[in-house]
């Protein structure tokens, strides 16, 4: 089973990925080294899914309790890390103990902060649950909560001391959630790999009815393009950032509709289609590539509605994002399949137009 290694500022790491990997999970955590126990952060139906796998795989291991979050978006704030930071001081939790995080993103990224802030840091094992979680989220460190005015706005880098990617935790994996996650696998070919956009584009019906060896193959190839990115670029300081491909209006869309009404692949599939439609208005992706990205993006199934979302309110919402320099959004924009431009700056007037046009873009792919 691939083992993929990452390097970081704490150390180097391995993202383990593959059906039944889950069983690996105790004694990859011995191999952690002497801790005072361990404690699984989790959410209330992630563990309803899930949570007597992981149990029987970690059992013996020095688990010494389960905490339960709520995992939805809007919780995603200070609120609940003060939360698990003080049930954890009251379980006695030292600076020897391990957290694994049992989940998808909101999961890792809660879970993430809560290990790099609690008694100013503890080891962290990822398990994510999700598709987007076991190629994207779980891995490179980053870690955040959301604040009323944008998301992931505090947060840090603190890289895992391991990451246990088992395919077979997506079997119960709500179908609208894997979409979600798929819309993240387009992304890592759009950015990074031909390849693999060219077998996402011939295999998309088979990784929707979850053919196991459609999954296993885009996830590892995902890990390996991520792996890769991060050990050159772990604080976003150049190369990262084509890691955001979708993502400045994407974030938005989330902010906008109070983190309700999408889920974070879904609106990360609208920021990509409106990145694409910069690239090809501004000259750095030709017409067809450009129809290309689109037909994928279209295909992974239908995006919730946009209406009732105004352009102005998207532009004031964008010009604070953490990734804005001076107010003025920096874009990734795609010039080929598999291969993108990064901090480009492009007037709001533009990304507005491109914004009105989307329904109708998206609608006429998807005929």
């Amino acid at each position: 089973m691939p083992r993929i290694q990452i390097r970081s500022s704490a150390g180097r790491y391995e993202v383990h990925c593959g059906e039944g990997m889950l069983a690996r999970g105790g004694a990859l955590v011995r191999r952690l080294g002497e801790s005072t126990g361990t404690f699984v952060l989790s959410s209330p139906r992630v563990w309803k899914a899930c949570g007597r796998r992981v149990s029987d795989n970690f059992r013996g291991k020095q688990v010494r309790g389960v905490i339960l979050f709520d995992d939805r978006e809007a919780n995603k704030r200070l609120a609940t890390v003060e939360k698990i930071a003080r049930m954890l001081v009251r379980a006695s939790a030292d600076r020897r103990c391990v957290l694994i995080a049992v989940g998808g993103g909101v999961v890792g990224d809660v879970a993430g902060l809560v290990a790099a802030t609690y008694l100013r840091g503890v080891r962290l094992v990822h398990v994510p649950t999700t598709l987007l979680a076991q190629v994207d989220s779980s891995i490179g460190g980053k870690t955040g909560v959301d604040l009323p005015e944008g998301k992931n706005l505090v947060g840090a880098f603190y890289p895992p001391k391991a990451v246990i990617a088992d395919s077979s935790l997506l079997e119960t994996l709500p179908h609208r959630e894997l979409r979600s996650g798929l819309y993240e696998v387009v992304k890592y070919g759009v950015i990074a790999d031909r390849e693999l956009f060219e077998y996402v584009e011939r295999h998309m019906s088979a990784l929707l009815r979850r053919d196991p060896k459609a999954l296993a193959w885009v996830i590892e190839r995902c890990v390996r393009i991520k792996a890769r990115v991060v050990s050159k670029d772990e604080r976003e300081g150049g190369l990262r950032q084509i890691l955001n491909f979708g993502h400045t209006l994407g974030h938005s869309l989330e902010a906008a509709t109070d983190y309700k009404r999408f889920a974070h692949g879904e609106a990360i599939g609208w920021g990509m289609l409106a990145a694409t439609m910069l690239g090809a208005a501004r000259g750095r992706i030709g017409a067809r590539e450009a129809a290309r990205i689109i037909r994928v993006i279209a295909s992974v199934g239908p995006l919730p509605s946009i209406a009732g979302i105004g352009a102005g309110e998207l532009g004031k919402i964008v010009a604070g994002d953490k990734k804005a320099l001076h107010g003025r959004a920096r874009w990734v924009l795609p010039v080929e399949i598999g291969k993108v431009v990064w901090g480009e700056e492009v007037p709001w007037k533009m990304a507005a137009r491109a914004f009105g046009e989307l329904p109708k873009i998206a609608a006429k792919a998807r005929e």
